[in-house]
């Protein structure tokens, strides 16, 4: 009477096609990851870049008192979140302009969102974006590729 079971090389043969197949997938995997951080970026730059732009409107509507040495864009991010006092509002209700500030999903996970995008101030031109009295634009910080190419800190 012969043993029922597996022997030693089928046990063997099995595992090895299990790591074919599990090496296979893992680049899948990374690419799979890379894209929904890639469209996890374009969603933040999207909802940052709308803030400033509502921002923008407001000041030119009058609804945000603005001093004349300034341009007209939020002096920093979280003001976006914090809100500024309806210049129109009897009651000096506030205005508000992001429920909270994305992060860029490509910056290291202990810094706070703020700190994870690049700043480009009214005043600095398009190919050397740098901070500064106010925040006309973001951009990536991070110096990784796309899946397109480009770099990321380009969109």
């Amino acid at each position: 009477m012969r043993a029922r079971g597996f022997t030693l090389i089928e046990m063997l043969v099995v595992l090895a096609m299990m790591g074919v197949l599990v090496s296979a997938a893992r680049p899948l995997l990374e690419l799979s990851v890379q894209r929904s951080r890639e469209h996890e970026l374009r969603q933040g730059l999207r909802a940052l870049r709308e803030a400033l732009d509502a921002y923008k409107r407001a000041v030119e509507a009058g609804s945000v008192a603005l001093s004349p040495e300034d341009s007209g864009y939020p002096k920093t991010l979280q003001l976006l979140v914090d809100g500024v006092p309806d210049a129109r509002s009897p009651n000096g209700r506030k205005m508000y302009f992001l429920r909270r500030l994305p992060r860029d999903p490509f910056a290291p996970a202990e810094l706070p969102a703020a700190d994870t995008w690049g700043l480009r101030a009214y005043d600095s031109p398009p190919d050397d974006p740098r901070a500064g009295k106010d925040v006309f634009d973001v951009y990536s910080r991070s110096e990784r590729r796309a899946l397109d190419g480009s770099r990321l800190k380009d969109w």
